[in-house]
């Protein structure tokens, strides 16, 4: 189990420092944006600095930084009611958070299968983004590499939960 303890946190590291750098990158494009708006209206029209796509750039750096974060935070998402869950065994409840936990696996593997077969599919198309013509394949791929931290932090948690252990493992603890 130390294993998957010592996994799980290394790939929240990489997680956490993947939508750190998206998020650095989105403020930036911004920023930049809005400085370069600001300069074409206090030199009225006569100094255009301003450049096409930043919607687009903001838009994917969005992606990889929502992805990113909620691979690295999975374990601290769950909110608790305990209005319904306070007298439950913590077994149980353990069980529980580890069946959502699961949750979270397939529906980051979906989501990587998706956006594969999309990168696939832009790949051979040759498709690129509307403005600044970066090709999709490699976008949509890293999405999915994303998703897939997703799961395999979901499936990480869901075990160390317990939810895949036997009536024996719970009796024990």
């Amino acid at each position: 189990m130390q294993v998957l303890v010592t996994a799980s946190h290394w790939l929240a590291r990489l997680g956490q420092w993947v939508s750190g750098i998206a998020l650095l990158a989105l403020m930036s494009v911004t920023v930049a944006d809005v400085l370069t708006r600001l300069i074409f209206r206090f030199t009225a029209g006569s100094l255009n600095l301003s450049f096409n796509g930043s919607v687009e750039l903001v838009s994917y750096l969005m992606m990889f930084s929502l992805l990113a974060a909620m691979a690295a935070n999975i374990e601290k998402s769950q909110v608790v009611v305990e209005a319904f869950s306070h007298r439950l065994p913590e077994t149980f409840k353990r069980r529980l958070a580890g069946l959502f936990l699961f949750g979270f696996c397939v529906l980051g593997m979906v989501m990587a299968w998706g956006l594969w077969q999309e990168a696939t599919i832009a790949a051979g198309r040759g498709q690129v983004t509307q403005d600044l013509r970066i090709p999709m394949g490699p976008i949509y791929q890293f999405g999915a590499l994303l998703c897939a931290l997703l799961a395999a932090r979901g499936l990480m948690h869901a075990v160390l939960a317990g939810i895949f252990a036997s009536g024996e493992d719970a009796a024990n603890e």
